[in-house]
């Protein structure tokens, strides 16, 4: 699902989630998708390609790529505009790659513009 399809641009959707994440010390969100194909692959991330997967973590409201190189720029969304939201996922931080802890999802990312559901 793109954004736009729930009316909030990428950069709007990000910027809630990451208010939502500092209310949340605790959670951490993970989305996963696919970045813009051409023509709308103008700002994808460094050394990203057009239809690429992604994973972005949401944790005490910052945004950062664990599949690419996120840029240096508090003020640029993390995911260009035409990015294709997958899932998203809450999960128990601090994370522990041995010993995940899922607490909801993964479900359709607008789900967490809910406060309650990252209570998990």
């Amino acid at each position: 699902m793109a954004a736009a399809e729930s009316g909030l641009t990428i950069a709007t959707l990000l910027a809630e989630l990451e208010d939502l994440s500092r209310q949340h010390p605790d959670r951490v969100l993970r989305l996963r998708g696919h970045l813009p194909t051409a023509p709308l692959a103008q700002e994808l991330p460094p050394g990203a390609e057009p239809g690429d997967a992604f994973e972005l973590l949401i944790f005490r409201g910052f945004s950062s790529l664990t599949t690419h190189p996120t840029a240096f720029d508090p003020d640029r969304a993390a995911l260009p505009e035409g990015t294709r939201l997958g899932s998203a996922e809450l999960l128990q931080a601090p994370l522990d790659p041995l010993a995940e802890r899922s607490l909801a999802g993964p479900g359709p990312v607008q789900g967490f513009l809910d406060n309650a559901a990252w209570r998990g």
